[in-house]
């Protein structure tokens, strides 16, 4: 787990893991690459994004997160393209003898 203190001032995109006992734990990424993690309160998220794979853009400053922005269409997006990995995954690969 990751303090807010450990991550420099700046925008990141985060993302809800899991939501439990009113706590969500939170990835946060920079260019693609998860840089730290931490457990905020559930209730300072907007009610219809909590939910595990939540995505919003956060802004750190001075160790706090100072702006929080839903992102629904992005939590949508990558919502499909993880089912559509999975599906990719899941299905048999054509034999050499299947027509």
């Amino acid at each position: 787990m990751t303090d807010l203190d450990e991550l420099s001032d700046g925008e990141y995109t985060a993302v809800i893991d899991t939501i439990e006992d009113g706590f969500a734990t939170v990835f946060f990424e920079r260019d693609g690459e998860e840089v730290g993690s931490t457990v905020i309160d559930a209730n300072e998220l907007p009610t219809d994004a909590r939910h595990a794979d939540a995505i919003f853009i956060v802004e750190i400053t001075g160790n706090e997160i100072s702006t929080m922005g839903y992102e629904p269409e992005e939590t949508e997006t990558r919502k499909q393209d993880a089912q559509d990995r999975f599906d990719r995954l899941s299905s048999r690969p054509p034999r050499d003898d299947d027509s």
